[in-house]
């Protein structure tokens, strides 16, 4: 079941275990359930902390975890945790066996106090790279409260359940019962959506923070160099971002990040926040921009309330897919309207799907949903392709998938429940079509994250991107910007560190030619900025 190398590795983490475990495995004659309990028999026969049991779930194949102490375990995972749910697995044997979480410790703290009865499924595919962060977050929620239970369910493996709850896009996260959220979630923002006191708290918590010298929005690519590259210069450095990571969470393979032949993108965020936190920045996620104002200080409001002042900032805000705008678009939303075919492709197994967008990602995402899916049409609204050639080629020699060209997408065909269809209107002809599909894959393009910046002070081009000079100077003064929310060309990870880098060299730059001025210097000192030579 496990390959040398993996065996060796998963040795080294059994190591960890202090206190002993039991699993137990619910198993019927099925070939899955063969591959489960060889699983379970090979981890149990690495560890003499771990004992394994037979069990009758009403899910089967499934394998839970939990303390050998005669309780009920509260973690299982329905299918076969390998793929990217692997390390979901390793983590829950470890923590279930007492080895501490590297989780914020007052976060730990706030879901040991969660009060009432919270039972979580999570509907996942093996291929997706962003179910395992919130399988993992609810796992160890899940560990720590004895109130708190949850599944992994291999949506591809219980396709019944799939249908019955018209599950169209993973992860999605049901809470007793009945739908909890969809995509990417981080632990805090989980915690703090059941914890419903916990945003005013975070408000009047962020509120209190001291003045930034350097105050970066966004946690991509960009918004972790400036941050580093700030934090270097000994000036006080904070970073404030719905989530860390940005887009980069959701690109599977890359293979042009300079001196790095291959990565992935949750492998590389991984080690940019580590990067990160190996300076004194204060990192400050699931917090949403709302206005920015300037003055002695520059202000950040956030959506929550929170109000954050620096003397300099840096906006580094992404951007994110860009929608169709066509009559049924949001209606089915996560009901067979997707963005990553990565993660929800293996949904729509052995169904029609169609892809819009006929430039590298759309003609990519063609390719890989045809070794999944019975067709995929392509519809490009161009009358001719953007993809590099090798990729059109490879495209082409697929039987089943085709490609129409100057089709103009109009509207989202559904039952109420979920897709049906679309009709597109054929732009030589003028002629309106309908095609058959339960998927429609949106790859079109990206669109900057400046809805929040609209009507103020930062002047923005026709296509909402910020105007920055050759500084990542923007037309406030002490406001920077860097990375795909930029009039910086070329949106590529290495191009948008670049920017942030240099948007952070200008920021010290503006901060040691701007005095601090004299009626806020005595309260700024006072609240305990540590900054640079400048004020000291």
């Amino acid at each position: 079941m496990l390959d040398a190398n993996l065996k060796k590795q998963l040795d080294t983490y059994l190591q960890n275990i202090v206190n002993p475990i039991k699993i137990s495995v619910s198993a019927d004659d099925s070939d899955k359930s063969r591959e489960l309990l060889d699983l379970a028999g090979e981890i149990t026969g690495m560890s003499a902390k771990i004992d394994m049991t037979r069990a009758d779930d009403a899910r089967t194949p499934s394998m839970a975890i939990g303390p050998d102490n005669g309780g009920a375990p509260r973690v299982r995972f329905a299918g076969l945790p390998m793929g990217h749910e692997f390390t979901s697995l390793v983590l829950a044997l470890l923590q279930a066996g007492g080895h501490p979480s590297k989780a914020d410790a007052a976060l730990q703290e706030q879901i040991r106090n969660l009060e009432g009865e919270f039972h979580f499924e999570t509907y996942i595919s093996l291929s997706c790279q962003n179910c395992p962060d919130v399988v993992q977050a609810l796992n160890l929620m899940a560990v720590l409260n004895p109130n708190i239970t949850h599944t992994m369910v291999d949506g591809a493996l219980f396709q019944d359940e799939v249908e019955e709850r018209q599950i169209m896009a993973v992860p999605s996260v049901y809470l007793n019962g009945n739908p909890f959220g969809q995509g990417r979630m981080t632990l805090a923002e989980i915690v703090n959506k059941v914890d419903t006191g916990a945003a005013q708290r975070k408000a009047v918590e962020l509120t209190q923070k001291a003045p930034y010298d350097v105050l970066v929005i966004g946690g991509g690519p960009a918004g972790a160099a400036a941050a580093i590259y700030a934090a270097r210069k000994g000036i006080r450095t904070g970073i404030v971002a719905e989530r860390f990571g940005g887009q980069v969470m959701d690109t599977v393979g890359i293979e042009n990040f300079i001196s790095v032949p291959y990565t992935e993108g949750p492998k590389l965020v991984a080690n940019l926040e580590q990067h990160v936190k190996d300076y004194e920045v204060d990192l400050m996620t699931e917090q949403k921009a709302a206005k920015l104002t300037s003055g002695d200080f520059i202000e950040l409001e956030l959506e929550n309330g929170a109000t954050l002042t620096s003397r300099s900032v840096i906006l580094a805000t992404g951007a994110r897919w860009r929608e169709m705008n066509v009559p049924g678009e949001q209606e089915y939303r996560g009901k067979g309207v997707a963005y990553c075919p990565h993660c929800d492709g293996p949904l729509f197994k052995g169904k029609r799907v169609a892809v819009i967008g006929g430039g590298n990602s759309g003609i990519e995402a063609a390719i890989d949903l045809a070794g999944i899916v019975e067709h995929v049409t392509v519809l490009e609204f161009a009358d001719t392709l953007r993809a590099d050639e090798v990729l059109q080629r490879k495209a082409r020699s697929m039987k089943n998938v085709d490609i129409i060209k100057n089709a103009q997408t109009t509207e989202v065909r559904g039952d109420g429940n979920k897709v049906v269809g679309l009709t597109y209107t054929d732009r030589d002809s003028g002629e309106s079509k309908n095609v058959d599909v339960a998927g429609i894959f949106v790859q079109i393009g990206l669109i900057p994250n400046t809805d929040w910046l609209k009507g103020g002070e930062v002047k923005l081009s026709r296509f909402g991107e910020i105007e920055v000079d050759a500084r990542g100077a923007t037309s406030v003064p002490g406001v920077f910007a860097a990375g795909d929310v930029a009039t910086v060309p070329y949106k590529q990870i290495v191009v948008a560190m670049g920017s942030g880098s240099t948007a952070a060299l200008s920021a010290f730059d503006y901060l040691i030619r701007t005095p601090l001025p004299a009626a806020v210097a005595g309260q700024h000192l006072e609240r305990e900025t540590v900054g640079s030579a400048e004020y000291n």
